[in-house]
């Protein structure tokens, strides 16, 4: 089988790509550590796809213990330069309903406990996120959303996503907080994430799945997790054909994008001037 160029990261219940075909599972290990669980490479009609459940099958993991740096660097080291990122995330905004699907194009980190780079410890880099991500990944989305025609699903495209630390749902107060912020929709997974795929070199666009209205809404339930995985199961048919949808239209025109090129500009030192074994745990990152 080819590389898997095309990578997806299943968020809260999706477990599991139903359409791959040859499928493989890959033990991998990492500088920084075992990644989420195996990955899984195999076909979605001529192209080659890797996928990981971010919270490892079964939902072992809450999102601060997710080992983010593995789950990239894994990936990356099989091939990957495309990463569509599944993420349930609750809605700040009243036109943004429970079961609809959006793709955000901005991103604000609260998160306190995480690694968020792959570099220090001998190295240093710093990439732009001022368009974390990547147009042209998110602009395939929306043409393969527009493609299956769901009566019953409405796409928003752009908007920001603010990303908390959890596990525990949102106070009022902040719920209120980050709808003043103007963020519009809220989820626990995406960063470091999206940072970090930028410092890889991979291109990445989340599909975000509106589950709930957190709690800021005076008329709506405030979320809990029943609430969200049973809106999320109900999302997970769709979410399976935007991605076959998706992969499809990644593989035929293979899109350049601002991500491939991140560390041009944004690697201070040198790999002549890293010490070998700085070299050596970054090699599989420098690689465009």
């Amino acid at each position: 089988m080819n590389k898997p160029l095309i990578g997806v990261l299943g968020g809260s219940g999706l477990y599991q790509m139903d359409a791959l075909t040859d499928v493989k599972e890959h033990v991998i290990d990492t500088p920084f550590g075992q990644p989420s669980d195996v990955v899984v490479t195999g076909r979605i009609g001529d192209a080659a796809v890797a996928f990981l459940a971010r919270h490892g099958r079964g939902h072992r993991l809450i999102p601060s213990e997710v080992p983010y740096r593995a789950n990239i660097y894994a990936l990356k080291s099989l091939g990957v330069r495309y990463l569509i990122s599944v993420s349930a995330v609750g809605s700040l905004r009243e036109e943004i309903r429970p079961l609809d699907m959006v793709l955000p194009d901005q991103f604000i980190d609260l998160t306190k406990n995480r690694t968020s780079t792959f570099f220090g410890d001998g190295a240093v880099a710093h990439v732009s996120m001022a368009q974390p991500v990547c147009p042209a990944l998110s602009a395939l989305l929306a043409e393969a959303i527009a493609g299956l025609h769901f009566a019953d699903l409405k796409l928003h495209q752009g908007g920001t996503y603010v990303c908390i630390e959890g596990p525990s749902f949102s106070s009022k107060a902040e719920s209120l907080w980050y709808r003043n912020m103007g963020a519009d929709i809220i989820g626990m997974t995406n960063m470091p994430e999206a940072k970090l795929a930028r410092e890889a070199q991979i291109a990445y666009a989340t599909l975000a799945l509106a589950t709930d209205y957190d709690c800021w809404h005076p008329k709506e339930a405030h979320v809990t997790a029943d609430m969200a995985i049973a809106n999320l199961m109900k999302n997970a048919e769709h979410a399976q054909q935007v991605l076959v949808n998706a992969i499809g239209l990644i593989a035929s025109t293979m899109p350049e994008s601002i991500a491939h090129t991140a560390l041009a500009s944004g690697l201070v030192t040198r790999p002549e001037m890293m010490a070998q074994h700085v070299k050596r745990r970054l090699e599989v990152l420098l690689q465009p």
